[in-house]
Formats: C-alpha cells, sequence, structure tokens
C-alpha cells in the first residue's frame, strides 16, 4: 500500500524538479519581463505625444524584447537570438536612416518574435506541475502579448494595404498609426469591440474575428489549466 504512493510522491517530485530546471530564467525574471510588459503598456499613450516620444517607445520596448529573452530563453538560446536581433535592430535602423526598411517588414520581425515567446510562455503553462507566481505571471504575460501580437499584425497589414482600416483619426488610406493598432487589438482581444476604427478588407475583417475568439478561449483554457493544476496539488496533499 505505501510503495505506490511513495513511487507517485517520487514521480510528483522529479516532475516539479524538472520543470522549474526546464524553465531556465523564469524564476528569475518572469516577474521583471510582466513589470516591462506593463510598464510598456500604460506609457505608451503618454510618451507617444512627447517630442522624440517615438525614440522613448522603442526603447521601452527594447527593454521588454531583451526582457522576453530573459524569460523565455530557457535551452533555444541560439534560435530566441536569432529572432530577437531582426526585431531589436529594425526600429533604430529606421530611425537612422527613413525607409532604408519597410516599415512591414518591421513589424513583420516583431511579430515573429512576440509569437514565439507566446509560445513559449503557453509551453511552460501546460507542462508545470503546481498554480505559482512564475505560473501566475506567464499567463498573465502571454495575454497580454497576444495583444502586441495583433498589434504587429494590424500594422503589417496596414502598412501593406493602407486601404484596410478606416479611422476618425486618420485621413483615407493612410496606414494606422502604433497607437491606433495597438488600441484596435486590446479591445479586440478583450472583445470590448471599436467603434473609432474600422477594419473594411476582408483580411482586416478576419484578423479582428480572430483575435477576439483567440483572446476567448484564452481566458477558458488559462482557467480550466489554473484550476486542474490546483485540484491536482490539493489530492495530492491530501494523500500524504
Amino acid at each position: 500500500m505505501n510503495e505506490p504512493l511513495s513511487k507517485e510522491t517520487h514521480n510528483g517530485a522529479t516532475e516539479t524538479r524538472k520543470t522549474q530546471e526546464g524553465a531556465g530564467l523564469f524564476r528569475f525574471s518572469m516577474a521583471q519581463f510582466l513589470a516591462a510588459l506593463i510598464l510598456l503598456l500604460v506609457a505608451y499613450p503618454f510618451v507617444i505625444e512627447l517630442q522624440g516620444g517615438d525614440v522613448i517607445v522603442d526603447i521601452l520596448m527594447m527593454i521588454l524584447l531583451i526582457s522576453a529573452v530573459l524569460a523565455v530563453g530557457d535551452r533555444s538560446w541560439v534560435l530566441t537570438i536569432l529572432l530577437v536581433m531582426p526585431a531589436l535592430a529594425g526600429p533604430w535602423m529606421d530611425h537612422y536612416g527613413r525607409g532604408m526598411v519597410p516599415y512591414w517588414v518591421i513589424s513583420g520581425t516583431h511579430m515573429v518574435f512576440v509569437g514565439f515567446v507566446v509560445n513559449q510562455l503557453l509551453r511552460f503553462i501546460l507542462r508545470s506541475a503546481r498554480v505559482n507566481s512564475e505560473v501566475m505571471c506567464a499567463g498573465i504575460s502571454a495575454y497580454l502579448m497576444l495583444g502586441l501580437l495583433w498589434t504587429s499584425v494590424f500594422l503589417m497589414v496596414s502598412q501593406l494595404n493602407p486601404g484596410a482600416f478606416a479611422s476618425v483619426h486618420l485621413p483615407a488610406n493612410q496606414p494606422l498609426g502604433r497607437f491606433d493598432a495597438l488600441y484596435l487589438s486590446f479591445v479586440s482581444l478583450t472583445c470590448k469591440g471599436c467603434n473609432d476604427i474600422t477594419p473594411l478588407s476582408k483580411v482586416a475583417r478576419m484578423l479582428v474575428m480572430m483575435e477576439s475568439t483567440v483572446g476567448v478561449l484564452y481566458v477558458a483554457v488559462l482557467i480550466a489549466r489554473l484550476v486542474a493544476l490546483y485540484s491536482k496539488a490539493v489530492e495530492s496533499g491530501r494523500e500524504k
């Protein structure tokens, strides 16, 4: 009777240890990563209106991307660095020489790296053996990063097709600004709806629809996963 329980306990401890080891620098940097993410989102509308606000936003974004590298690098350091380098270099190349790199390319590099970060965060959450602060921070960060992912997608689509979106803040057939794309992304992610920016092209409308669907499903799946982990921990405690 005691032997199966002993093996199960041992296996649970081994699984937890592997999860912690597989988290790379999560124990050190996940909270800082979430703080950098919140700082960017809160400061964005204020600093973007300042003289040289684009530079400040790019500095905040650079801090966020470096924090993301530290948070999700794990054993994929080479791939992580290869993906983040274009995302870091693109905005500064644009500041150095306008038009040197098409802005849709810069948005595309951001989209690829942010998508990679979201994937790594989700893998960490799904492989965790118990609910702790690391898992909670990862869950919140992944949700907010989904908003940044679609921001990059909206920017890229708008730059390739300036008529894809219409806004009361922009002249006709002008691409979305960075804050407009951010605003549209987060109101779509939360299913709040946006009345002053309208997707016109079929691709744009499809992307808005997809983001709203992903936002709802993500919250449902995350809650289900956290409840399952908590229930498992409670049952293990009762068995002991």
